[in-house]
């Protein structure tokens, strides 16, 4: 499945190959209703159920903050494999750094919004990544706190990729990824990364 927007100006769009078992935009709809009810007739104790309906209503609760965000995309999954329930969701951000400032890790955090306000993950990593058809990007990974209810919160894997606008010296779209599935960490982000690494920006021109 390839997603295409043409939100980055009138002659750029942006593409996005995500895998085949990812739905774009409604994640609460009935594909995820029918994961929940297997995933549910899955689970061996009250305890588990509990918590399997506590990451179906993250995603709900994701999903509807990426589009309060602005989100120019929002996809998820929901799947049921052998060794339990994997759950991700990936959205797609434009931000624009302010006139005089550069991309560091506080103007980035304060423009995404996706940790709960103040908290700096422990783990967080910038670093840099290379995206085939865009080039050298800046990356922040970490488990970031995020806020599903007054007084619920959620560790998540996280994976933000910053893609720079052409022609845009302070604006980017941020390919952000993430997944509430923490045992999991290194095949998530190996996961996170190949999504991510099919970002590009094509010309309207360019038939697709």
């Amino acid at each position: 499945m390839t997603p295409d927007h043409n939100r980055t100006g009138p002659a750029r769009r942006f593409l996005l190959d995500i895998p085949d078992q990812w739905q774009q935009a409604d994640l609460s709809g009935v594909a995820m209703a029918r994961v929940r009810a297997r995933a549910l007739a899955a689970a061996a104790t009250p305890g588990e159920q509990a918590r399997i309906n506590d990451m179906f209503r993250q995603g709900r609760e994701l999903a509807a903050a990426a589009r309060r965000h602005g989100a120019l995309l929002a996809v998820g999954t929901a799947d049921m494999y052998p060794d339990g329930l994997f759950l991700a969701y990936g959205m797609v951000f434009a931000v624009s750094m302010p006139v005089g400032q550069e991309l560091t890790l506080p103007v980035l955090s304060a423009q995404l919004g996706t940790a709960t306000a103040g908290e700096v993950p422990a783990d967080r990593v910038v670093t840099t990544a290379q995206v085939p058809h865009v080039g050298t990007v800046a990356r922040v990974t970490g488990t970031e706190t995020a806020r599903v209810t007054a007084d619920v919160s959620v560790k998540l894997l996280t994976m933000h990729t910053m893609m720079p606008v052409p022609g845009g010296d302070q604006d980017f779209l941020v390919v952000t990824l993430v997944s509430p599935n923490l045992p999991l960490k290194s095949e998530v982000y190996d996961l996170f990364d190949a999504v991510s690494s099919t970002f590009r920006f094509v010309e309207d021109s360019v038939a697709v």
